[in-house]
């Protein structure tokens, strides 16, 4: 990923790709491609050389990491204030495992990773400047009071970015973020939360509820004044986006238990925000429904091989092949880097796995999906939530990939998410969402003449709530038995070794 970040690094990174780009365009022209009729050449062209870039590798996780989270300055129309939220009292993490236990079905394990300073910027959309024009010389807290005259709404975008919980950083997600602070006219606060594999859940979960306190109750030094929750949105991308998900489950569990937070000798009342506005979110963590498979051809995330226990002969579920380095594979082993396999179907894990009456008192939801691998979760998702008579406003769009407001912004299909999203933080916090909430998908076809609308009790038909339970249960188990197969080798190992 750091490739597409630099210029000459990504155009010597394409040649090799000639030939297929080549191909792609001859086989679109002729309407002999896989996007032929979905998929303009551009956005057929991007998912492409994507695709070849993600597909087949095998770099170790830490080199991954690095790569992923190059940071390509800061220059442009945006303004970045960088802060670190001092450490809370072990109060917060004490809050987030409250939550799970609540929510707890039978027998997940996890990790209690304990509370620590978080990083995040502020970022705000900077007017009036070419795209190349450089960071002006200031202290944080001048960058912050600009950034802050000229984002002045009385709101503000609490953003966690994606990366499938392994990779990415605030620093890769300055443009989604600004645009969004255009958008808005607010400023937006993005978290750099603790990545695994080295930090598994719930250590996400623990910063991301830290920097929701830091928001509504600032400790001393900090550079904004309390904001109260029904002015603030939580939003995301794919993994991201499932963590402003999980957020919101735990701050509607602690307000439904009536749970108070001490954060930094502040008795904080747990109250949910204004809403959540969320692009391509990971809700499955297990990747086990259809879409996975079937709209693989539209996307540039290649589906997990084996899909499923019932492709994989009766083996065990393995992690991918991916070279060992210093923090994976962890000790003891684990079948995925971001969770338990007995965990992987807790709601504040996938909220796939969440029973609509869970959703139930929730504020307004935004959700945009592309035609990509993730499709059949987010709707799932948002059936569920209609179910629970949460205000869902639910987007589509034909043939685009996972996560293409940040992939393509300049695609007409990607302006239209940011200005769709835009939209829906300001009208919810300014209490009006629920005016536009009709209970329907909007499908914006390829061709606009095709575009139609769903009623949300009936999008992802194919999948009734009973087999999407089946699906998610059979996935667990197939992980459940595939982490004891690591485990037992692993102790056999061990054993051995002190025999020695």
């Amino acid at each position: 990923m750091s490739a597409l970040n630099n210029p000459l690094a990504l155009l010597w990174a394409l040649l090799p790709r000639i030939p297929l780009i080549l191909r792609t365009a001859l086989l679109h022209g002729i309407g002999q491609s896989p996007g032929a009729g979905k998929q303009d050449l551009r956005t057929e062209m991007t998912v492409t050389v994507l695709r070849s870039f993600i597909t087949g590798r095998r770099t170790p996780v830490g080199k991954q990491q690095k790569g992923a989270m190059h940071d390509p300055g800061i220059k442009g129309p945006l303004w970045v204030s960088k802060v670190k939220i001092p450490q809370p009292e072990m109060d917060v993490q004490d809050a987030v495992i409250k939550a799970i236990e609540e929510l707890k079905v039978s027998g997940e394990t996890y990790d209690i990773p304990g509370v620590g300073p978080v990083e995040a910027e502020w970022t705000g959309y900077r007017r009036g400047v070419g795209k190349n024009a450089p960071e002006p010389e200031l202290s944080e807290e001048q960058k912050y009071t600009k950034l802050k005259k000229e984002n002045d709404a009385d709101m503000v975008v609490l953003y966690f970015h994606g990366g499938a919980y392994y990779l990415m950083d605030p620093c890769t997600h300055r443009p989604v973020v600004s645009q969004i602070s255009k958008r808005t006219n607010s400023p937006v606060l993005s978290v750099r939360y603790r990545l695994a594999p080295q930090n598994p859940f719930p250590a996400a979960l623990v910063d991301a509820l830290t920097a929701y306190l830091y928001l509504v109750a600032p400790p001393p030094g900090s550079l904004h004044n309390p904001i109260d929750p029904s002015k603030i949105i939580l939003a995301g991308d794919s993994a991201g986006g499932n963590l402003s998900l999980v957020l919101l489950q735990t701050l509607l569990t602690l307000h439904r238990t009536s749970t108070t937070v001490n954060f930094h000798n502040i008795a904080v009342t747990i109250t949910p925000p204004a809403g959540v506005a969320v692009s391509s979110p990971w809700c499955d963590i297990s990747r086990s429904m259809p879409s996975i498979r079937k709209n693989a051809p539209y996307d540039f995330l290649p589906a997990p091989s084996p899909f499923s226990s019932s492709e994989a002969n009766g083996e065990p579920f393995r992690p991918p092949p991916i070279p060992a380095d210093a923090i994976w594979p962890t000790n003891p082993p684990r079948v995925d880097y971001f969770v338990n396999a007995s965990a992987i179907l807790h709601p504040l894990v996938s909220p796939l796995a969440a029973l609509p009456d869970l959703w139930k008192n929730s504020p307004p939801i935004y959700i945009s999906t592309g035609e990509e691998g993730l499709t059949d979760e987010g709707l799932v998702v948002a059936r569920r939530m209609h179910a629970a008579s949460v205000p869902v406003i639910a987007e589509q769009v034909e043939g685009m990939p996972h996560c293409f407001g940040m992939m393509m912004p300049g695609h007409p299909a990607g302006k239209a998410f940011y200005d769709s999203m835009g939209l829906f933080c300001v009208d919810a916090v300014a209490g009006t969402v629920k005016d536009r909430a009709d209970g329907k998908l909007k499908f914006f076809a390829f061709k606009p003449e095709n575009n139609k609308e769903i009623p949300l009790s009936e999008v992802a038909s194919h999948l009734p709530d009973s087999e999407v339970d089946k699906l998610l249960a059979d996935s667990k188990e197939w992980r459940v038995k595939g982490e004891k197969v690591l485990v037992d080798g692993w102790s056999a190992k061990n054993e051995n070794r002190a025999r020695l």
